[in-house]
């Protein structure tokens, strides 16, 4: 994915170039958006027709790329109407409103989400890459 938000900017600066003790989010959530979140937050998360954010762990980032991948297979089904047609995701903090945007970005192709339609972002599927 694209983009750190400007929490994660501050948690990550913070965390290598201070002594400020930080608290990192120990559980993170995909989020679908049919309209695009900035690194402040915003866009449009899709909502209702059985929508919810999905948990989603990741690997251990190795080597020098800089990457991490999502080591579970987060999936959202719509049921009782649709989505709409997804265009980002972004990664946040808690499982409601609740959280924090943490990274987000445009997926590689847009998907239409119709009433009993499924998509799924298989294991290795969701990137995230510090450059």
């Amino acid at each position: 994915m694209a983009a750190l938000s400007d929490v994660s900017e501050v948690l990550l600066l913070n965390y290598l170039m201070t002594a400020t003790s930080v608290t990192r989010p120990t559980a993170w959530y995909v989020a679908l958006y049919t309209g695009a979140p900035s690194d402040s937050g915003g866009g449009t998360e899709v909502s209702g027709s059985g929508y919810v954010r999905k948990a989603v762990t990741w690997a251990t980032a190795t080597g020098t790329a800089g990457t991490t991948s999502n080591s579970n297979a987060p999936s959202f089904t719509a049921s009782g109407g649709a989505f709409g047609t997804v265009t980002h995701i972004g990664i946040h903090s808690a499982s409601s409103g609740s959280g924090n945007l943490l990274w987000h970005g445009a997926m590689t192709a847009s998907k239409t989400i119709a009433d009993g339609d499924t998509l799924e972002f298989s294991v290795g599927n969701i990137d995230l890459t510090l450059a």
